[in-house]
């Protein structure tokens, strides 16, 4: 976020975007201008710059003046950030994901110890220590009625809401 072009709407089309394209771990971050690029020279030139990057663009800075009103661009970043981190969006992203993979060449008939662990793991970390359960056992439940094959695949996934609810808390 913080392009030349962008307006207000690209709040909305980066959601929606992240949504339609069943983008599990999306990753949103805020333009900065790093040294000896040819945006940070256009911006000095342009006299826009503020500060040094730090490198992160996740950390809502800055180092340069934005085209946009700056609290409207951090007010819109942050709005993406509440809805593609939010459990029911991280869900539907996970479903939309599962009805376009294709899974490459054959399973293996046994399943690995190592696999059965992780997803009694999965569901300890989900279902008892996460009160977002309600998500893990919908997602549970249209796998294994719908996408079976994928089921292995797909119990994983959830492990990002885990995350993504300590974020935006």
């Amino acid at each position: 976020m913080g392009f030349f072009r962008d307006t207000p709407d690209i709040f909305q089309r980066q959601i929606d975007f992240i949504q339609q394209s069943g983008i599990v771990s999306a990753m949103v971050g805020l333009l900065n201008a790093p040294k000896n690029t040819k945006l940070y020279e256009r911006l000095k030139t342009e006299n826009r710059l503020t500060t040094e990057a730090t490198g992160n663009n996740t950390d809502t800075s800055m180092n340069f003046i934005p085209k946009m009103n700056q609290h409207e661009l951090l007010d819109g970043y942050t709005k993406i950030l509440k809805n593609i981190y939010n459990t029911k969006p991280h869900y539907q992203r996970i479903r939309q994901f599962l009805k376009t993979y294709k899974q490459p060449g054959k399973r293996p008939k046994n399943i690995e110890f190592s696999y059965l662990m992780g997803f009694l793991k999965s569901i300890f970390i989900m279902d008892i220590a996460n009160r977002e359960r309600r998500g893990y056992w919908k997602l549970f439940t249209w796998t294994l009625l719908r996408r079976p094959g994928s089921f292995i695949n797909a119990m994983p996934l959830p492990s990002l809401d885990s995350i993504s609810e300590s974020f935006m808390d």
